[in-house]
């Protein structure tokens, strides 16, 4: 099967970030019009919270990371959890990237 260098790149990063119970795993996910973002507990295989820009009408693609960002962080602090490990996706940490973890730090998340 065909992969491509984001898919290698992911893998690669996802053998040393494992998300526990105290510090769950906020992964990323962006396509050409939207960003996805969940927060896993990798030892139950369960997710925490997750929030997309789907709902958003107003704003840029960057504007609408911020706010995913701060939504998921609101959401992750409800279910009690304040520190997360940052799993980007292997995509570069950069431009929506950046711009959704700026929000969920401005939302109260510590990575």
């Amino acid at each position: 099967m065909l992969k491509t260098k984001r898919q290698l790149r992911h893998k690669k990063v996802r053998k040393n970030i494992r998300g526990t119970q105290e510090r769950p795993r906020l992964a990323v996910f962006k396509s050409a019009q939207h960003i996805y973002a969940q927060i896993i507990d990798d030892v139950k295989g369960v997710t925490i919270a997750a929030e997309s820009d789907l709902k958003l009408d107003k704003g840029t693609k960057t504007e609408k990371a911020i706010m995913v960002g701060e939504n998921l962080a609101k959401k992750a602090i409800k279910a009690k959890v304040a520190k997360v490990v940052f799993d980007r996706g292997g995509f570069k940490y950069h431009g929506r990237i950046v711009a959704l973890a700026t929000g969920a730090r401005k939302g109260g998340l510590e990575f």
